[in-house]
């Protein structure tokens, strides 16, 4: 099982753009409107950090493979050699540059429209890591660190992404 899990303020930045675009799913007039529900696991799909703790139990297990997208985003090409050798496939060079090329966000993005139709265009919208830092609010970015830690604080996937996101930044 390959875990992709990412810095909880970039998934609420990035699902704030995604229910924008969603008609079915509750939109929020504001960001804050938003921070709000998302810190009060009001979501459509539930608490992020209820999802990270779930994912924790199983994390020392020998089938799963936990990765953060800022890893990813950071060097492909290791990532692509780290997830090949996890599942057990042999990949040449040739092989893992073609990987890393089909699987960059901007490639995605490209093709997004074969593959996801119209949905694509909500789906691939920038990509970056950071990005939370155009909306979040002093208040509110000391508010998800103090959730992340009685969340998150000491446990595998909380060491994994507090050691990508905030010590590598």
């Amino acid at each position: 099982i390959l875990l992709l899990i990412r810095n909880p303020k970039d998934v609420a930045t990035s699902f704030y753009y995604f229910t924008s675009g969603v008609p079915t799913l509750p939109s929020y007039e504001t960001w804050d409107d938003f921070f709000i529900a998302f810190m009060t696991n009001k979501m459509a799909w539930g608490s992020y950090f209820q999802y990270l703790s779930e994912w924790n139990k199983y994390a020392d297990a020998e089938n799963v493979m936990a990765i953060t997208y800022e890893e990813l985003k950071e060097n492909r090409v290791l990532g692509v050699k780290n997830i090949a050798a996890f599942l057990g496939i042999s990949l040449t060079e040739t092989e893992v540059q073609s990987v890393v090329e089909r699987s960059s966000f901007q490639s995605m993005k490209k093709s997004s429209q074969k593959t996801h139709g119209a949905f694509g265009e909500i789906l691939f919208r920038k990509g970056n890591v950071s990005d939370w830092k155009n909306l979040f609010s002093e208040d509110q970015n000391e508010k998800m660190d103090k959730a992340f830690e009685e969340h998150m604080g000491g446990t595998k996937l909380g060491k994994k992404l507090k050691y990508e996101v905030y010590c590598k930044a």
